[in-house]
Parts: C-alpha cells; sequence; structure tokens
C-alpha cells in the first residue's frame, strides 16, 4: 500500500498531508522527493504546535497511522512503539500489568512522537528524570530517505553519537521520530497527594516524591511507593494525604509559556509572576509553566532578562501571531548552537524537515 497523499490543500491554498502507514513507506516518500525542493513539517497530534518558530511547509507529513505498539515486554519493562501511538491510550495498555512510561499526566491528543520531538518529561520528572533518560532506542527516517536505528533494549547502549538523546527535544529536526523503545517503571503501589505550606520546606522533608508543585491555589507534594512510605512521608509532612495523585491541569491561556531556572532560582521566578497569570511550578525541577490571557511584551522581556541572568530561560509554547512575530521564541542562542547545527546538518542535509524551528532558526 502507497502513501496516503491528501489533496484537501493544493498549490497556493496550503501544503499537502501526507500519512505513511509503514516506516518504509515515510522513508521512500522523503527519498524521492525533487533535490532542493518540498520543505517537510512533521505533525503528530498537533498538542504541541506552536513551540518554536513558525515552519513553512510545502508538505505535512501526518504520524497519525505510524500507530503500533511494536513489542511490549513487561519483564523486562520495555516497550516499542510507533510515533503515532497516542500517549494516552499507551498508558491505559501499560497500566492493566501495573506500568508505566512515566509520560506527560494530561497527554490529550498528544502522541508518543510529540512527546519525545518535545523533550515533555511531565510532572514526575523530580522522581524519574527527564524523558530523554527514559528513550533507550529511537528509529529516525531523514530527509534523504535514510532509517537510521540508534540505541538498544537495553539501558546502557551507547556509541559514537547517544542519538536517542540527541533526537530527544529536537522539534522533528533531525528528522521523523518514527518508533522508539522506552523504559518502563512500575505503579507504585499507594499514592496520595499531601498539601503543605511550604514548597521549600516540603522538598527538605519529603524522601523522593513524585513531586513538589506550587499553583496559585497552594502547593503540594505527590507521594509513591509502599502504603507504608507514603503514610510515613505524608505523616512527616504533617498535612492530611488525599488517595491518588490530584495532578494539576496544564495551565490554560492565549498566550503560554515555560520559565527554566536552576532549582534553586525558582522562588525568585514565582514570587515574580503577575498575579492574574496561572502557573504550575516544579520545585527541585526548576520550571514554572504560565499561561495568560492578557500580557505586554515588557513583562515577557524582563522575565526572560531575569531568567537567562541566572542561566536559566524563557520559552514561549504557544501565543498569537502577532506575539510570535515580536517576541522571540526561544530567547539568546545557547553557546551549543553552532554543534546543533552541524549535527541537524547531518541527518537533514538541505535542512527540509522543520526547517528553522530550533533557536537560532536552525
Amino acid at each position: 500500500m502507497g502513501v496516503n497523499l491528501s489533496a484537501s490543500s493544493q498549490g497556493d491554498s496550503g501544503p499537502s498531508t501526507a500519512t505513511p502507514e509503514t516506516i518504509d513507506e515515510a522513508a521512500g516518500m522523503m527519498a524521492n522527493l525533487p533535490a532542493g525542493g518540498d520543505r517537510i513539517r512533521i505533525q503528530g497530534g498537533g498538542s504541541h504546535r506552536g513551540i518554536g518558530y513558525p515552519v513553512t511547509s510545502d508538505m505535512i507529513l501526518s504520524t497519525s497511522r505510524l500507530d503500533r505498539v511494536v513489542a511490549w515486554e513487561p519483564d523486562d519493562l520495555t516497550v516499542v512503539v510507533e510515533a503515532g501511538v497516542l500517549v494516552e491510550e499507551l498508558e491505559e495498555m501499560l497500566a492493566s500489568k501495573g506500568q508505566t512510561a512515566l509520560l506527560t499526566e494530561h497527554a490529550g491528543t498528544g502522541t508518543v512522537g510529540g512527546a519525545i520531538a518535545t523533550a515533555r518529561s511531565g510532572w514526575r520528572r523530580y522522581r524519574y528524570g527527564p524523558i530523554r533518560d527514559r528513550v533507550l532506542q529511537i528509529t529516525l527516517v531523514s530527509s534523504d530517505g535514510r532509517v537510521v536505528t540508534a540505541g538498544g533494549r537495553v539501558v546502557k547502549n551507547v556509541t559514537g553519537y547517544d542519538i536517542p538523546r540527541l533526537a530527544t527535544g529536537s522539534l522533528g529536526a533531525m528528522g521523523l521520530i518514527a518508533r522508539v523503545c522506552l523504559k518502563l517503571w512500575p505503579v507504585p503501589q499507594a499514592a496520595a497527594t499531601v498539601p503543605v505550606e511550604s514548597a521549600e520546606e516540603a522538598l527538605d522533608i519529603a524522601y523522593r516524591p513524585l513531586a513538589v508543585l506550587e499553583t496559585p491555589d497552594g502547593a503540594a507534594v505527590f507521594l509513591g511507593g509502599t502504603p507504608e512510605e507514603v503514610a510515613g512521608q505524608a505523616a512527616a509532612l504533617g498535612a492530611e494525604p488525599a488517595a491518588g495523585l490530584n495532578w494539576p491541569s496544564h495551565p490554560s491561556g492565549a498566550v503560554r509559556f515555560s520559565v527554566r531556572t536552576p532549582a534553586s532560582s525558582l522562588r525568585g521566578i514565582v514570587d515574580r509572576l503577575d498575579p492574574a497569570w496561572n502557573y504550575v511550578a516544579q520545585f527541585g525541577v526548576g520550571e514554572v509553566m504560565v499561561a495568560t490571557d492578557e500580557v505586554a511584551l515588557e513583562e515577557l522581556e524582563e522575565m526572560r532578562r531575569r531568567a537567562e541572568s541566572l542561566g536559566g530561560a524563557l520559552v514561549m509554547l504557544d501565543a498569537p501571531a502577532p506575539m510570535v512575530r515580536a517576541f522571540d521564541p526561544w530567547g539568546t542562542p545557547p553557546p551549543s548552537m553552532e554543534i546543533q547545527r552541524r549535527i541537524v546538518n547531518l541527518f537533514d542535509p538541505g535542512r527540509r524537515i522543520n526547517r528553522g524551528i530550533l533557536p537560532g532558526r536552525i
């Protein structure tokens, strides 16, 4: 079966959409593109569309039909899936055997490929680390039709470039993230949400909590472990726990951005947020996700200056078109930008896929 190429958007009306069913079809499609032509934008569930510089494309490559669970080895704590698998459906399947891939807690229409391309680690990053640590193996399709598989279905299997780590957070610029092997974890026997007065004090008391989050409504510690461990930590925190993990929703608004700083500096950022803004701050991690319907460019610029002075960054997650044109979505390019550019060019010669989306318009 060939690649499904939609003609719903043709010529001046916009890009066409290709929906390959297999990795080989995706590779064949890109290998047969005319030399020097056809810029490609990769699209999963569309939930991360506002990140990075706007991408102009001649063709949209949708992962909607690359949606197979290739292998699940519960005893080995690994699962291999294609990029278009929905995060919510994967986590529901894994939960049937008491396992989790620790992907974002409110995925909506998000796909596994999208979560990896944008490095969405979820609220449990404090306990389990960033998503790049959970990707054991990755298969990329380059813009010239090469299929590159790197890593292995074991925890330590790295030679040369650590391609799974490089591809995580690359926003598709290294190629189509077509298939991944993810490390899994057992779901804790017990879980609880404990409200606290101070996120910082809770970090000093709790032992390896899943997360310590603060919103405008207050702070809470999220615990997981044996019933005895959870009960003991809740008692140490001195508050009545609520059973289960009552995760906050992602902040919603016309403008959404993330401020990232060293973990010890996060309080200074949170205290400078406008009281009208909604936010979720991850203490111990050093990131606050903010959303609002109204914000002045001057406020964003001041907050970016503050974050960058601390060694952090302010990254736009979504914004109306006028703000995208007026306010750089990434801020000051990192010192490693030229290294990133060379690596990206190795996988996407001529820069066809999501061209210009990364810092420095890579």
